[in-house]
Order: structure tokens, then sequence, then C-alpha cells
């Protein structure tokens, strides 16, 4: 099992970034970028890029709406290139929210879309000239679609550094990861609570996995957690605190009322009435009651938190739900204390 870390883009970038080579000696296989409607990611991971020599770095995510698809293709081959082949292209719908909200794009299906975008990704990378008429993009654009008529069939000059970059997509709905079982190298859901995964996870796995190309090889799974390896009592509960403050901004307060993706998929794992309580308390502002009615198993389900016998068992039970690598944010105070959890989990997964 492969151990990823995300690096935060605001306030303290900069200071992890100076330290990332501490993290690559102590068995750090991946070094995640994420991208909502900060910082854009690209900037950080082209200076990753620079600041390190063995580990990979991965977009997580860039979302397939703010940039068009050969943008996002040449953006990939030109972080693979400044890395030495070792990106790994992480996408995702996102949500309106984001999608309309901050790049004023609208938010249309996000499934069909994601497929064309794959289509254009792995063209562009091949240097096929890109001749792509599909139903949501048409590259060269055509007079029927709005074009002047002057746009032709053109291939990336450069010759990429890999004519397959790895490709991860985000997604928690079943008919995304189904999509992402079906033409997707790895799949990143959130929130990833391996006694429920099956339940939640599985027939879309399993829809998805029946039309996959073996090319492609198995699925990686890519599962988000935050990390902390202590016996302090204290230090536990704060960690935990943390977890639930997350897990109930997501569940309770990302998305309208009956238009949450997380709120959705707490439900498939069987928390419907928790998971009603929680959006009605966070929507009526009242977080810290959210996140106190969050059950307990889910939160000590979806973290490894605990002294290490206990983060071993969790480790153990995320293996045996099918998970590759575990994206872990190291939730202690001090930069030695992280690393440390950094080790030891390497050494557990």
């Amino acid at each position: 099992m492969r151990i990823g870390m995300p690096i935060s883009y605001s306030s303290g970038f900069a200071e992890t970034a100076a330290v990332i080579a501490e993290y690559e000696s102590a068995g750090l296989d991946t070094v995640f970028v994420a991208e909502a409607y900060s910082f854009d990611a690209v900037s950080q991971l082209g200076y990753l890029a620079a600041k390190t020599t063995t580990i990979e770095i991965a977009s997580g995510i860039l979302n397939i709406y703010s940039r068009s698809p050969a943008l996002l293709a040449m953006t990939a081959a030109g972080l693979d290139f400044v890395s030495g082949g070792r990106f790994a292209f992480g996408i995702g719908a996102s949500g309106p929210q984001v999608v309309e909200g901050f790049h004023g794009v609208p938010y249309t299906a996000p499934l069909a879309r994601t497929r064309e975008v794959v289509e254009v990704c792995r063209a562009v990378w091949r240097r096929e000239r890109l001749d792509h008429h599909g139903k949501h993009l048409d590259v060269p654009l055509t007079p029927e679609r709005g074009g002047s008529g002057l746009g032709k069939p053109l291939k990336l000059i450069n010759q990429p550094v890999r004519e397959r970059i790895p490709m991860v997509l985000a997604a928690i709905g079943p008919k995304n990861v189904a999509l992402a079982a079906e033409l997707f190298e790895g799949w990143q859901p959130t929130f990833f609570l391996p006694e429920g995964s099956s339940t939640a996870f599985g027939d879309a796995l399993a829809e998805g996995t029946a039309r996959r190309d073996p090319e492609l090889g198995p699925l990686q799974i890519v599962v988000d957690t935050q990390l902390l390896i202590s016996d302090d009592a204290d230090e536990q509960a704060a960690a935990l605190e943390r977890v639930r403050a997350q897990l109930a901004l997501y569940v309770g307060g990302m998305g309208a009322r009956g238009k949450n993706f997380y709120n959705d998929l707490a439900v498939r794992y069987g928390y419907e009435d928790e998971a009603a309580t929680v959006q009605d308390l966070y929507l009526a502002g009242r977080k810290d009651e959210a996140a106190a009615a969050l059950p307990e198993e889910f939160v000590h389900g979806v973290s490894l938190v605990g002294p290490r016998g206990h983060v071993a068992e969790r480790v153990a039970a995320f293996r045996e739900a099918g998970v590759t690598t575990l994206n872990a944010t190291p939730l202690a105070a001090e930069h030695a204390d992280r690393l440390r959890s950094i080790e030891v989990l390497k050494t557990l997964a």
C-alpha cells in the first residue's frame, strides 16, 4: 500500500515544500495538491516538481470545466515533463457551487463530459491530430456550433514523456464511480468507510470493471484520511474533533439541501437519520451540534486516529477493502511528529 499526503496551498505551503525531501526519505510515495477556489494547483505542482526527485506529484483535483479539455491535457503533459514522468492527473467534476459560482461555467452533463475529456486527453498525449466532435466537446469548433470555420485539427508540438499519464477520478456518486472503474487508472473517493464501502460502492465498481480495458491494469484506489498516531488521550480527542468538523462541513453544509453528494454518501453508508440531523443542524447555523451528531463509528472509521495498534487495525481494514493508497493528512502539531507519523504509517502499510 502506498502513502500519499495532501500539501496545503495556503498558510504553510512554502514551509511544507521546504521539508518535502524529509517526507520523501520517510517513505512518502505521493504528494497531492488540491484546487477548489483557492490558488491554482498547477503552479504549486510545478514548484514541487523542482523541489523533489523521486516522489510522485498529483493534482487532487482539477475540475473538468474551468480549463478546456485540450488545456487539461497540455497541463498534465507539462507537469509530467517538468517532473520527469512523476505526475498523476487527478480530475473531477467538482460541483455547481464552484463551477458556476466561481468560474461562471454551466455545470452540465458531468458524466458524459468526463468521458469526452478522457478521450481528448489521451488523444493529445498520443500526439494525434485533435479531431473530436462529441455531444459536449467540439474540437476544432465547427461553424454549426459557433466556430468561424478557420480552426484545423492540431497535434501537440512536444513529445510527451508518457503517452499514457495515469488519470485518477475523484468520485463518490454511483455513476461516476462506475466511470472511474471503467476508464481511469485510479479512483479517489472521499470519506471512505471500509466497513461500508461494499454497500456504498460495490455495485458501481463491478459495473465499471466489467467494461474496463485490461490494458489499464487493476483499478488503484486512493483514499483521503486524517492521521494521528498517539497514546495521548487529549491529542486523540483534539484530532477527532478536527475530523468531526470536516465531516460536518461536508455532510451538513456542502451543497444545497437535496443536492449534497456527501450527505448522499452518508446515507448509503447506512446513516440516513443521522445525515438528515447533521444537515438540519448545520444549515441552521448550529455547527458544533452538527459535528456532535455524527456517529462515532463514522468518525473513527474514516480516519486513522489513535495508538499505533488501533491505527494498524484500521490500515488493515482499508487494505481489505481494496485501498491501494492512503492519502493521509498528519494532524500532529509539530513537524517532527508529523514526519514520524508518516514513517510509522509507511511501516504499517
